[in-house]
């Protein structure tokens, strides 16, 4: 689903010229999807941050969201949809919605993209910005994502924001049979990596991409 972000373009350090930065950045930090970084450009980062930092919005960092949580590094983001965008998937569970960034750009690429955040002030602020924007194809809901969304299941893929420890059976139990990918970071000996797992009738093949940060996955909700 394409949606026309024009209304939302910025001035200044949120101008189309700090999008297309942004975008030479991760060309030469490896992204080479033309898919993703077109989304990357057009996609309003600027609106999934408060309008205090909204200034950095194009840099590439984490920047705070409130509750202690962030909104994640734009290469990372790019880094995981490029991944997840190999296996061309049609429905997207993301666990952790966070800002609500990540299932923006998620939203251009695919059909449908089904998203849970576990704290409430969280999933209403990101809610409201999916309504104000325009996005039609983004589900939301409060719960805790360590028990997927099986009444929307099988998903073609399943992207965790969050360094889980082991990665939640229920959700490798949700994932498509025919392919189905899910990537999100694990921990381990005290790091961080992001790992992917593909699904067939044949088993799982497991495959690393890297170090990365990200806050932890964590159960149950916070009202």
């Amino acid at each position: 689903m394409s949606l026309d972000f024009k209304k939302f373009s910025g001035t200044g350090m949120t101008s189309d010229s700090s999008r297309l930065k942004l975008v030479s950045y991760l060309e030469k930090e490896g992204i080479t999807n033309k898919k993703v970084l077109d989304v990357m450009r057009l996609v309003p980062r600027h609106l999934f941050v408060d309008e205090a930092i909204s200034s950095k919005a194009y840099d590439n960092t984490a920047l705070p969201i409130g509750k202690s949580q962030t909104i994640s590094h734009p290469l990372i983001v790019a880094k995981m949809t490029e991944i997840l965008m190999e296996k061309n998937p049609k429905r997207i569970l993301e666990i952790g919605t966070g800002s609500g960034y990540q299932a923006a750009v998620l939203s251009q690429l695919v059909e449908k993209v089904y998203t849970i955040e576990r704290i409430e002030y969280l999933h209403n602020k990101s809610k409201n910005i999916f309504r104000k924007v325009g996005f039609k194809n983004i589900y939301t809901k409060f719960s805790d994502g360590n028990e997927g969304w099986s009444q929307k299941s099988p998903f073609d893929a399943i992207i965790i924001t969050a360094g889980a420890i082991d990665i939640p059976e229920k959700l490798i139990e949700q994932l498509s049979y025919d392919n189905g990918i899910l990537i999100s970071p694990v921990e381990n000996k005290g790091k961080q990596y992001l790992k992917s797992i593909i699904k067939t009738k044949d088993g799982c093949n497991e495959k690393i991409h890297g170090i990365v940060n990200f806050v932890p996955l964590l159960a149950g909700v916070v009202s």
